[in-house]
């Protein structure tokens, strides 16, 4: 049996689906993450990009580095992936839209160069310098 999960963004344009098990999700500290979703942390999924599948809308592209392109609903602007160069067969998600949050417990912190000094968020778990995995 096949693990199958959904989400979408606020207003309902986009919805998502992907199969497969809740694991390597990791809260990013990046300073990129934080501008785009104007949230202090942003938690991400990484999975297979062929596990994955937009079911309905046609999200918008913003290429927010060199090498990072991120995807949200051009209707409520909700951030719902990016892609890397660095890692092109895989596709992370934002664990705030998928319609089960709470199934998705994060296991790492990535980024924590940039962490913000204050805010102290599942000290419990470890954390890189920037993303190695």
């Amino acid at each position: 049996m096949t693990d199958l999960h959904s989400g979408g963004c606020h207003c309902g344009h986009i919805r998502y689906q992907f199969s497969g098990a809740l694991h390597d999700i990791a809260h990013c500290h990046c300073s990129i993450c934080r501008k785009v979703s104007g949230g202090i942390v942003t938690t991400w999924i990484t999975l297979p990009a062929a596990n994955f599948q937009w079911l309905t809308g046609k999200p918008s592209r913003y290429d927010s580095s060199t090498s990072c392109a991120r995807f949200f609903c051009p209707n409520c602007g909700a951030q719902l992936a990016l892609v890397t160069l660095l890692s092109p067969e895989s596709i992370d998600l934002t664990i705030a839209t998928l319609d089960h949050p709470e199934r998705a417990a994060a296991e790492r912190h990535i980024w924590t160069d940039s962490q913000l000094p204050w805010l102290h968020l599942d000290e419990h778990l470890p954390g890189e310098p920037e993303e190695t995995i």
